[in-house]
């Protein structure tokens, strides 16, 4: 008796056999519930939380020291007894004893409740400091050839680590897992499939250690990248966890999450379930903190942009002061996040009247122009985003064109169109287009201050898109006569459109069908002008002009009309006056 007792004081004071015999249990008890036909879902949950603890049990059993630690002891012991209870109850009813269903159910649910609060007690053992690094079995990172099989063990390995491990091994686990996914897509796809492994991954979202969050933050946003793996995410809850990251997690920890929800609110997806969490008011003070950074900044305009297709959600950013945030950041010197305020501006304000307005209003255009200044050090990156931007905001609003020329802006096209790089003079020159169909008056302007001589420069283009654009532009401005007598005063000027009517040479090759009927359409709008007649007359091209009268072109057999009635009176004129 005596030695009996002696050993249950053992078994007590070590607890290393109660261990064992909770693991012992696990197994048959699962197989025994196999056997239960009632409930299936509610003991498929059962099984799926006794491996669960079985996994972490057998870690502990394998790496911990539990020298005289009576904490562990009784976890082990309330561990124990709850395996007992389930074992009852699969053993009543497999025995036909349960006196009904809803009874069974009850206690189902109770068992499920205990199971939960073990599994979330064994994730906290390690924290005690049981587990050292020179008792850890670990297990080795498999090869590329490795198969499915070891691929799912290391991950299971690195799962129990997760939950049983101490700080520093947590962090080394999710390196380890980080490292892994980045290599073979297999890893991600079974993290996916063993159960618990992600709603474990973004619970460490809310570490109070950052080390182990970022390492989070980088898991997630690289499993985040993989479209079957976006629906697990969510469904687990992961957009709470990020935008708390966001608040107050490091700066590397705010990039992953920002990220990640850059890929979760593509198309306004999740919009609502971000904006629910406080996701707008935390990405808006992201973009008014100077010591954000620029990347970071960038990332969330970047979110704040997905999140506008939302009609309620934009009012919402409207009324936190989003416009004049944005124009804020705009005046950065920071070229991302410039760029990326730029395209949230302009997202916010398309088709919306009362935005567009409103960035009048505050100084926008006063500061989109100043980008594009000559004399300004931004990018032409930049000066690309401002371009369209003002584009994009000012072609519907009276009142802003008299504000952009007194800006400046139609000497910054003008400049570009004469020296900027081929991308921002196509920029420029669909600028140019629509300042040509604002009003007369700009088109006055715009010839008075020598855009002709420069489009007439794109005519012979290689850009078929940029010779109509060009054309379009001098047909429509050689409608106002001071232009028109301008245009007519360069004698290369009619030459050149002549040319490029040829209608078997390089000017057929390098004009389109519209492009010709611009072309057509220039020279019908100079014929009114005597000097120009003359010089249409004398010029050796004139044949093209009459070749494509005789192929039934309508507006050249119209030019060369006039041009024989010119003849005819000249003709009668000198006859009069011999």
């Amino acid at each position: 008796m005596g030695e009996e007792q002696g050993q249950k004081s053992v078994q007590s004071s070590a607890g290393k056999p109660r261990l064992q015999q909770a693991i012992e249990f696990i197994s048959p008890l699962i197989s025994l519930s196999h056997s239960i036909k009632v409930f299936p879902v509610k003991w498929q949950s059962i099984r799926n939380k006794l491996d669960d603890i079985l996994s972490n049990l057998t870690a502990i059993d394998q790496n911990c020291n539990f020298n005289d630690n009576e904490s562990i002891s009784n976890k082990v012991e309330a561990i124990l007894a709850t395996l007992k209870n389930c074992n009852e109850l699969a053993r009543r009813w497999v025995d036909f004893s349960y006196t009904g269903k809803l009874l069974m159910k009850s206690d189902l649910d109770i068992a499920c409740t205990k199971l939960d609060s073990h599994i979330m007690t064994l994730s906290d053992i390690y924290t005690l400091g049981l587990l050292t690094h020179s008792n850890a079995l670990v297990v080795p990172k498999p090869g590329l050839l490795a198969s499915r099989d070891d691929v799912r063990f290391y991950i299971n390995d690195l799962f129990s680590r997760f939950k049983i491990g101490s700080c520093a091994m947590k962090k080394q686990a999710l390196v380890a897992f980080t490292e892994v996914i980045q290599e073979d897509d297999r890893y991600v796809k079974i993290s996916v499939e063993v159960d618990g492994f992600i709603s474990f991954l973004v619970h460490f979202l809310d570490f109070e250690e950052m080390e182990v969050q970022e390492e989070a933050a980088k898991a997630v946003c690289v499993i985040s990248g993989f479209e079957s793996c976006k629906g697990v995410l969510i469904s687990v809850g992961i957009i709470s966890p990020l935008i708390r990251v966001l608040e107050s997690g490091s700066r590397s920890s705010k990039k992953f999450a920002a990220r990640c929800l850059m890929k979760f609110t593509e198309n306004s997806n999740n919009a609502w379930s971000v904006s629910a969490h406080g996701g707008v008011t935390a990405l808006l003070k992201i973009c008014g903190n100077g010591d954000s950074g620029g990347e970071l900044v960038g990332l969330a305009c970047g979110i704040l942009k997905n999140l506008v297709g939302v009609e309620e959600i934009k009012r919402f950013m409207i009324e936190e002061g989003a416009v004049l945030l944005i124009l804020n950041l705009a005046r950065s010197k920071d070229e991302i996040t410039q760029i990326c305020s730029l395209d949230f501006l302009q997202a916010m304000a398309y088709k919306d009247e009362s935005i567009r307005e409103m960035v009048v209003k505050e100084g926008g255009i006063s500061t989109l122009v100043h980008i594009l200044d000559p004399k300004s050090s931004f990018s032409t990156k930049i000066k690309e985003v401002s371009l369209r931007g003002i584009m994009n905001i000012c072609c519907s609003l009276e009142n802003s064109l008299n504000i952009l020329i007194a800006s400046g802006f139609m000497d910054h096209i003008l400049y570009f169109l004469r020296y900027g790089e081929a991308s921002v003079q196509e920029l420029a020159l669909k600028a140019a287009f629509w300042l040509c169909g604002t009003s007369e008056e700009t088109k006055k302007l715009m010839g008075d201050v020598g855009f002709m001589p420069v489009l007439v420069k794109f005519l012979d283009s290689k850009s078929f898109e940029i010779r109509e654009m060009a054309a379009g532009i001098l047909s429509s401005m050689v409608i106002i006569p001071r232009n028109r007598k301008r245009f007519v005063q360069n004698d290369q000027n009619v030459g050149l459109i002549l040319q490029m009517l040829d209608p078997a040479g390089a000017g057929e090759a390098n004009s389109s069908k519209n492009n010709k009927r611009l072309l057509l359409s220039i020279l019908m709008s100079v014929t009114s002008c005597n000097s120009a007649r003359k010089k249409i007359m004398n010029s050796g091209y004139l044949k093209n002009i009459e070749k494509l009268a005789e192929a039934e072109v309508s507006d050249a057999k119209k030019i060369v009309r006039k041009l024989s009635a010119n003849r005819f009176r000249s003709i009668l004129s000198g006859i009069w006056h011999s």
